[in-house]
């Protein structure tokens, strides 16, 4: 580690984990277990200055250490624009070693000027068990190369400087995992428990440079990080959005994971709707563009009975147009959307832009409000045309890049969809007497979404707001869910 830039050092992680470039969840890695915390910095190539940032620390780390090389080498891919701002800043040499040779030309494995005897050091991102850097390592040294030092960012303190070291090679890390943990831990951004359960992950799954495991197989290792065994007040602390940590805690607060969709055309309607169950309730669903006499008298006493009962307001609008035009239609117009929903939905087909659209809009009186969006990777109706390619890339849009503070959740009908817990599944089609309409919406009852879907919030519509008493349906409902997710947790 290094000893002289402590407080660049924690800037930096601070830096790293706001960017996305490390994250906790429950995440398949390369040994075949899953780990409740992923490194992905690749991410730091889209920030400049987080990118100089780690360049300079390995530059000084380098020099501080007295490591001197003729050339240096990047393992691909990742570190490869790590190691080409080293090879500038120390004016060293750069061999590129690729990951299979080509099949024509010169078919090197080895791209450079070099010579046998001369020495290079090994820059990399990210040491799980080192097998990526003796790879680069071994195809170095069959063209004559000595390799005795590699530099790495972060260390997951799993086997891997034992392993590299029964190689010859040492290793230094400028982050190890347990830095960066204590660092989040002490800056407030993650609970103790937290480090705790990654620390217990880590001691228990030491792995050999082959990739099996120091101990004995372990084919289910100690994750306490999949999104659905934790408690919403554990997620809370993990949320990237604000509204997301607000949502989860007033969840908490209310015990209550009941969202009703009013799904009405008369403004008196939903009025009466929300004020019968909003004692019971986190979220009330909207669709304004269907209210007939829609008025900004309905949007004051709707925020004033938000505010009376303590739930946030959700216009389901599903957006799904270019940027520009979705920044209009939530800012402006007719609904000003923005003015009053504290969450809203929309499609990923538009891709990022989306998302930028949404937040362009919070301009003026609300620049300063708390608002989020929901995208949507699945739906509740049957035959509808989503794919798994679209759900990868809408999870991919919801965790990764700059504007993951806006995305408070995902709606979608599986577990499967999206790891990270600090985002909410909100799960439409809930209804205790399961089947499908004549219209193809497909309803579960809330024990199915919340323990096999993992549903998070459950949205119910036609089974309260046909029932005889609303308020009565709207408590069973919030029991019934509520224990589903207690019990979902329990396990």
């Amino acid at each position: 580690m290094v000893t002289k830039t402590t407080d660049q050092m924690k800037a930096l992680a601070l830096k790293l984990y706001e960017i996305n470039a490390f994250k906790f969840g429950d995440f398949k890695m390369k040994v075949g277990i899953n780990s409740p915390v992923y490194f992905d910095l690749r991410v730091i190539v889209s920030y400049p200055d987080v990118m100089q940032t780690v360049s300079d620390l390995l530059v000084s780390h380098i020099k501080e250490l007295e490591l001197s090389s003729k050339h240096v080498c990047g393992v691909p891919y990742t570190a490869l624009p790590l190691a080409t701002i080293v090879s500038v800043q120390q004016h060293t040499p750069m061999l590129v070693r690729r990951k299979e040779a080509k099949a024509y030309g010169t078919k090197k494995l080895i791209e450079g000027i070099y010579q046998a005897g001369d020495t290079c050091l090994i820059v990399e991102d990210v040491v799980t068990s080192g097998s990526s850097i003796l790879e680069t390592v071994r195809d170095l040294q069959s063209e004559g190369i000595v390799v005795t030092d590699a530099v790495v960012v972060v260390d997951r303190e799993q086997g891997g400087v034992a392993n590299i070291a029964k190689h010859g090679v040492r290793m230094h890390s400028l982050f190890t995992l347990s830095f960066l943990l204590n660092t989040l831990h002490e800056e407030g951004r993650i609970e103790r428990s937290t480090v705790d359960a990654v620390a217990k992950y880590i001691a228990a799954v030491q792995i050999n440079s082959d990739g099996s495991f120091i101990g004995g197989d372990k084919t289910v290792a100690p994750n306490e990080f999949s999104r659905t065994k934790l408690t919403y007040e554990s997620r809370a602390n993990l949320a990237k959005s604000p509204l997301a940590k607000r949502l989860f805690n007033l969840m908490v607060a209310k015990q209550t994971n009941l969202c009703v969709a009013a799904d009405l055309t008369k403004a008196d309607a939903i009025l009466d709707v929300a004020d019968k169950c909003g004692p019971y309730i986190c979220l009330l669903k909207t669709h304004v563009d269907i209210v007939e006499d829609f008025s900004e008298n309905f949007v004051v006493n709707l925020q004033e009975l938000a505010k009376r009962h303590n739930f946030l307001l959700l216009e389901d609008r599903k957006f799904a147009d270019i940027g520009n035009t979705v920044s209009l239609q939530y800012g402006q117009g007719l609904y000003k959307i923005a003015n009053w929903a504290d969450l809203v939905t929309a499609h990923t087909l538009p891709g990022r832009s989306i998302v930028q659209g949404l937040k362009a809009a919070l301009t003026g009186d609300n620049a300063t409000k708390e608002r989020g969006v929901f995208l949507l990777a699945e739906m509740s109706a049957s035959g509808n045309l989503i794919d798994d390619k679209y759900k990868e890339t809408s999870n991919k849009i919801a965790t990764e890049g700059g504007d993951v503070d806006y995305v408070a959740g995902i709606v979608c009908q599986s577990a499967s969809c999206f790891a990270f817990p600090g985002l909410i599944q909100l799960t439409p089609g809930v209804k205790i007497n399961e089947g499908v309409d004549k219209l193809g919406q497909q309803y579960q009852t809330p024990e199915h979404v919340v323990k096999e879907r993992g549903a998070d919030i459950g949205v119910v519509g036609r089974g309260i707001l046909e029932a005889a008493s609303v308020e009565k349906a709207a408590v069973t409902y919030r029991d019934r869910l509520w224990a589903a997710y207690l019990e979902r947790v329990a396990k």
